[in-house]
Parts: structure tokens; sequence; C-alpha cells
């Protein structure tokens, strides 16, 4: 079976980075990751790539263009067919977007629409929603925009600061981002009228997610 070759653009600790790396590692996971590129030379993530084995890059060029010129070159030299944000803390030039239109995805920590941009956690918080999460998205010019692939839900609870509620997105974030790299190697998504359609993929029965459950909203007054 030929695997799809995939580059993942990193700044950080590489979380979502590793649990690609460990998805890959399976015998029937549709893709491998081919490049590990950060634009900070002390990205733990690339402590990550090396130990699994894994080419990879530091191209840490102040001006936008030159990043984007530098990573273009090294992700068409490694062959790479699907560019995978992971924790990648940099606005793209809008070139490389449009360059990897469709082939170019990103994971925010939250539900968008809803709370795009930095701190997401922080503005689930202040908002003062009972539900947050993550989303796996095809990236556009626009930040945190795009067709939806994937979304997780987590509750959001009444003693939660911004590094608990954090700690729950990231475990979820973990889950669906390599469950969406293997639909796209899968070639069973479809961009149409700006909506993904997941060829093959057959909706839940309709349920409802309440917070504060039932039982508590329910009792005697």
């Amino acid at each position: 079976m030929s695997r799809l070759r995939i580059g993942v653009l990193i700044s950080g600790r590489g979380s979502n980075l590793q649990a690609l790396i460990d998805a890959a590692a399976k015998p029937d996971y549709p893709a491998e990751i081919s490049l590990v590129v950060s634009n900070r030379t002390d990205a733990a993530g690339l402590e990550r790539a090396r130990q699994a084995g894994i080419p990879h890059r530091v191209v840490a060029a102040a001006d936008r263009q030159t990043f984007a010129t530098e990573t273009d070159r090294l992700l068409r030299e490694a062959g790479v067919g699907l560019v995978a944000l992971a924790g990648f803390m940099r606005i793209l030039d809008t070139g490389f977007v449009e360059a990897w239109c469709d082939r170019l995805v990103n994971i925010h920590p939250s539900l968008l629409p809803a709370f795009p941009g930095l701190h997401p956690q922080r503005q689930a918080l202040a908002a003062g929603v009972r539900f947050s999460g993550c989303t796996v998205h095809f990236v556009r010019v626009e930040v945190d925009t795009g067709p939806i692939i994937a979304q997780g839900v987590v509750p959001v609870l009444e003693d939660d600061d911004k590094e608990r509620l954090a700690a729950r997105i990231l475990a979820v974030e973990h889950q669906i981002y390599p469950m969406a790299v293997r639909l796209y190697a899968e070639a069973r998504l479809s961009i149409v009228d700006g909506r993904v359609i997941i060829a093959g993929h057959e909706a839940p029965e309709p349920a409802a997610l309440i917070n504060p459950s039932e039982p508590f909203a329910s009792a005697p007054r």
C-alpha cells in the first residue's frame, strides 16, 4: 500500500506531532511523516522527530515570505502530499496557503468558528460556555477558517481554569487529528460548497449533550 507522505510544521512541544507519529507507526495507517519543519530552534518537537528517525529541519527566517519559500522547497523535495500544522504558531504567507490549498490542515483548540485566534481556552471560560473542544480544518488565508473536517467536544467544568480545560481538550486533539489525516489519506474527503463531505460516513444517532446534567437541572427548588 502506498502511503501518503506528510509534512508537519511545529513551533513547540509537538504533542500533536507525537500523536501523528504514534498513528503512523501502525502498519495499517495510510500515511507516514516524511518531514518535520520548525520555525524555532528550541522547539521540543524536534527531539520527538529525531527519536522517531524522521527528517527534521529548522527554518528560522524572520521574514514570512522567506520562511514560506524555503519551507515549500523542503516539503516538495520530500514528496509531501499533505501539510499538517501541529502547534505551529506563525501566520503563513498567503502564497504558501494558496499553493497548498486543500492539502494544508490545522488543529485548533476550540469549536470553530467560536473562539478563533490566540488563547481560545481563555476566551471560552470568559464567555461562560458549557462545552468546548477542538477542530481539524482545511487552512485558508483567514486565520482559523476553512472547511471543518472533524470536531471533538469536552465539557467545561465549574472549577476549570485555562490549564485544566486545555489539558482536557488536548487529549481529544490527540484522537481526532490522526483520524482526520487518515480520512484525507484514504481520499474520503471532498469539499462541496465550503463544507467537507466524508465518503462512507454515517452521522451518529441524534443525541443531546446537556450541561448541567438533567438530574441537577431537575433537582427540587
